[in-house]
């Protein structure tokens, strides 16, 4: 068996439709006969994108303590003994609760990869640990949730999704743009060093 493949969806920003359309991309593969399931998705509330659960097999997730709270995890060792073809993992990006076996959602990731489990998963650009400095030179925000480079550069198949995922030409309708992998020395970001 061999390694796994992975599909990023990458968002130009939060909200552009990267869960709807991964899951929309697990639910045309369940339809041709894939072995799909859902390991973590995170629908923020929208009930357009929780619908789109409803055809697919979730896996339950992992509880965990942490501070008196109670938190849940992808449950990574469910995902390995289902052995599906294909897993849907929301938030490549995301900082498992401290007890989790490994720290971060992409080495979580990597541990299906090395199963033969290909992953199909979502990240925003902002959550890249090249652009992290630029980011926070311009917000004022440091993200503290960050993938490395590699991880998305290594992604047999990168989309960037540029708008959001309601229906139809006007205002808001869907754009993306399909790119086979992130240059290997992408433009930085930054802020202009003065007006123009």
């Amino acid at each position: 068996m061999g390694r796994g493949q992975l599909r990023v969806y990458l968002g130009a920003a939060p909200g552009v439709g990267k869960t709807f359309a991964m899951l929309d991309e697990g639910y045309r593969r369940a339809g041709r006969g894939t072995d799909v399931v859902v390991g973590y998705v995170e629908t923020h509330n929208r009930p357009r994108t929780a619908a789109r659960l409803a055809d697919l097999e979730v896996l339950p997730r992992r509880q965990l303590t942490y501070r008196g709270a109670s938190f849940t995890e992808m449950d990574v060792d469910a995902v390995l003994a289902r052995r599906p073809q294909v897993a849907l993992v929301d938030e490549l990006a995301h900082t498992n609760v401290p007890g989790s076996p490994r720290p971060k959602r992409w080495q979580d990731v990597e541990l299906l990869l090395e199963a033969g489990i290909d992953v199909i998963s979502t990240v925003n650009i902002q959550h890249l640990e090249s652009v992290n400095d630029v980011v926070e030179a311009i917000t004022g925000i440091r993200q503290r949730e960050t993938v490395p480079d590699s991880v998305v550069r290594a992604a047999d198949q990168v989309e960037l999704r540029l708008g959001g995922h309601r229906r139809g030409r006007g205002r808001g309708a869907t754009r993306h743009r399909r790119i086979p992998a992130l240059s290997p020395a992408p433009r930085p970001l930054s802020p202009r060093s003065g007006r123009r």
